[in-house]
């Protein structure tokens, strides 16, 4: 049958063609993005949405872990240091307990003596105390952070967001080493004999950390200097090991969040991400097929004119 007004090959094949032109448009917005629209995958999105979210704050975390792994890296450099200058005390303090320098020698070694006390005070203690990180006193207690009024800081700690949600959070202690900390960090041990060297007593004193770190409190030829100089290099060492101890679980924290967030993003990319190579072919294909399309419209809208021909 040959009609003229309803040229219902010609409708068909627009169908086909415009359905072909639509995934033609929608494979290139896919190639042109790289991922899926809500359209495509409605409840996918939704979830991808979140484990993006999930992502980017993992990030985040770990880039708070690393600034807490470089503050208890600062802090333990500066113990060293502390550590270095005790030794050196308690050298100078061995060299003093001998009777066989004159009393110049042994102001000359109290001279250096004093000084290595007055940097340990200068490195921890008061509002110009030069540990610091970002602002932050190291070795002054608390979190580190001045008040307002006072040579004083915050009490507390300092709490760092190691997680992507609320309530992931590791703390980070802080030592007082300031001249004016009186706590105990060890004791002294003294004995007396008898004659024949068979011990007769022993008292025990407690050694405060400011006392070590204050020449008017403590000198190279101090009653038990040696001793007490011992017990403040044993406290340092405790010292360096706790706060050693909170950088090797930083470090863990930190090696858990990068797998964490390498999961995530894995699982992320499955439901989001398109198949390049999926979606080239299909590209290729409704390409060919719009072009076919358009040819044969072209075809169909000529099948009117046929018409003609029976009309003469």
């Amino acid at each position: 049958m040959i009609v003229v007004n309803n040229n219902q090959p010609a409708f068909s094949i627009w169908t086909n063609l415009s359905s072909n032109m639509s995934s033609l448009k929608k494979s290139m917005g896919h190639l042109s993005t790289g991922v899926k629209n809500v359209v495509d995958d409605p409840s996918g999105v939704g979830i991808s949405e979140r484990l993006r979210s999930q992502a980017r704050n993992t990030a985040m975390a770990i880039s708070n872990v690393d600034n807490a792994i470089s503050f208890t890296q600062t802090a333990d450099s500066w113990l060293q240091k502390i550590n270095d200058i005790m030794g050196r005390m308690s050298e100078l303090s061995i060299s003093a307990a001998d009777d066989t320098k004159n009393s110049q020698d042994k102001a000359n070694i109290q001279l250096e003596f004093s000084k290595m006390q007055d940097e340990i005070a200068r490195i921890t203690s008061k509002s110009t105390a030069a540990a610091k990180y970002n602002g932050l006193y190291l070795f002054r207690g608390g979190n580190g952070v001045a008040v307002t009024t006072g040579d004083s800081r915050q009490e507390g700690s300092i709490t760092v967001q190691v997680g992507f949600d609320g309530n992931q959070t590791l703390s980070i202690d802080l030592k007082d080493l300031q001249i004016t900390n009186t706590a105990a960090v060890g004791t002294v041990t003294t004995y007396t004999y008898d004659s024949s060297h068979a011990v007769t007593g022993s008292s025990r004193t407690a050694v405060q950390w400011g006392s070590i770190i204050d020449s008017s409190k403590l000198s190279s030829t101090s009653t038990n200097a040696i001793g007490k100089i011992a017990t403040a290099i044993d406290h340092i060492a405790d010292a360096r090991a706790s706060i050693g101890s909170q950088q090797s679980r930083l470090e863990q924290t930190r090696s858990g969040l990068l797998a964490y967030e390498d999961n995530v993003r894995a699982a992320e990319s499955k439901i989001r991400d398109i198949d390049v190579a999926r979606e080239s072919a299909d590209f290729a294909k409704f390409q060919i097929l719009s072009q076919v399309g358009n040819a044969m419209l072209a075809q169909a809208n000529q099948l009117p004119s046929q018409a003609l021909q029976l009309i003469g």
